[in-house]
């Protein structure tokens, strides 16, 4: 098949979020099946992606364009994409297409391609990434987008991808028919971490002694992530421990400065790291030096994070808020907890360190639960299935 899949920010921007590594895991693995697969995006990160602009990019055989933003600013500060390259190019290759796949819902990109998938009747499946529901911020937005595109790029698609039944019911709510959305859950690939680092090299970057517990979050410093929860959790968790510290590591989402106020009213600032963004390296040890793993967010509609801690040999904690909540259950391999439950928060962190066989024993069998259903080379025949049956029924 020949394959395109649009995506707002693609690698190496992965900054952007987990987003950034789905669409190119997805294009990697289509291009090892045997199919021509083609990414338009654009040049937008921070900063901006030094690239080659409106023009083919090879990057392990998948055919790139990196579209120039007008403003980096607006894609950014707003993430507003201003690619004004991309109309002409899909106005000129849209019909070389079999299949589209859009990444994300509610940005231009989205736009110029349903504009010509049904001007020359090319089906297009939407992965929206838990951004289906107008909720969170720019709410007037959305919805004054979703009234002027939005539903009309929902109702005209041939089928939706939900990565959990927490995202499911997100196309649900939005009116989307049941038998339109396929869940096929994000991949992981193992092969980062055959050989991982030896510990206490984070430990020793941010001043953290050894005989110090470690609980780590890590992602997108955003409202929807459920940090203050974490905190006001850790807060708890000092009444027993002093010997502990909380590192929060990742790039703001525009919350860093509320969190900050919140760690200053509750005294605990000598207890709290703020790492900022992590390179992947950085990641990989901070997992491998953390004594638990907190993914206390609410609506997600999966996250990575805790299958990568998993595979680092480190205990996790998930809300049951969340898609990575319901398999994270399913595979028996981390603790639950309800988001907003401080008490029950600080009780799980303190059972991980009071009882390290238990946690051991997740933790292995969510490493054998990840290779037999989280893998990129399992899941890629979901998705070459479903552009199949999109085919099929067009």
């Amino acid at each position: 098949m020949n394959i395109l899949q649009v995506t707002h920010s693609f690698h190496p921007c992965y900054q952007a979020g987990g987003v950034v590594k789905v669409a190119y895991e997805i294009s990697r693995a289509l291009v090892k099946r045997g199919h021509k697969v083609t990414v338009i995006t654009t040049d937008g990160c921070k900063p901006r992606l030094v690239v080659k602009k409106n023009s083919d990019v090879d990057i392990e055989g998948i055919s790139v364009w990196y579209f120039q933003n007008i403003s980096n600013y607006m894609r950014i500060k707003f993430k507003i994409a201003t690619p004004y390259f991309l109309p002409v190019f899909l106005k000129k290759q849209i019909k070389n297409f079999d299949i589209i796949h859009i990444h994300e819902h509610r940005t231009l990109l989205a736009i110029v391609a349903h504009h010509y998938a049904k001007k020359y009747d090319i089906p297009y499946i939407i992965q929206a990434h838990g951004s289906v529901l107008p909720f969170f911020e720019y709410q007037n937005l959305k919805k004054l987008y979703d009234f002027i595109w939005g539903d009309k790029i929902l109702r005209d698609a041939s089928k939706f991808i939900a990565v959990s039944k927490v995202e499911r019911d997100q196309y649900v709510k939005m009116g989307m028919p049941e038998d339109k959305i396929e869940i096929i859950p994000n991949g992981i690939d193992i092969s980062e971490y055959k050989t991982l680092p030896e510990q206490g090299k984070f430990r020793k970057k941010y001043g953290i002694r050894s005989d110090e517990k470690v609980i780590l979050y890590l992602g997108r410093v955003h409202k929807r992530k459920g940090i203050d929860f974490l905190i006001n959790g850790f807060s708890r968790v000092l009444n027993k421990y002093q010997d502990v510290r909380l590192v929060i590591a990742g790039p703001d989402g525009g919350f860093l400065d509320i969190l900050t106020k919140q760690i200053e009213t509750l005294k605990i600032k000598e207890k709290v790291i703020i790492a900022g963004p992590l390179s992947k390296e950085e990641k990989i040890e901070a997992y491998v030096d953390a004594d638990v793993v907190v993914y206390p967010g609410i609506g997600e509609i999966f996250g990575l994070v805790p299958f990568e801690a998993i595979m680092c040999g480190t205990p996790v904690i998930v809300t049951d808020d969340c898609g990575c909540g319901e398999i994270i259950k399913e595979g028996q391999c981390g603790s639950i907890i309800t988001y907003g439950d401080i008490a029950g928060l600080s009780t799980k962190i303190t059972e991980i360190f009071t009882n390290p066989p238990d946690a051991e024993e997740k933790v292995k069998q969510g490493k054998q639960y990840i290779k037999e259903w989280l893998l990129w080379e399992t899941n890629i025949s979901k998705f070459e299935d479903l552009y199949a049956n999109c085919l099929h029924t067009s």
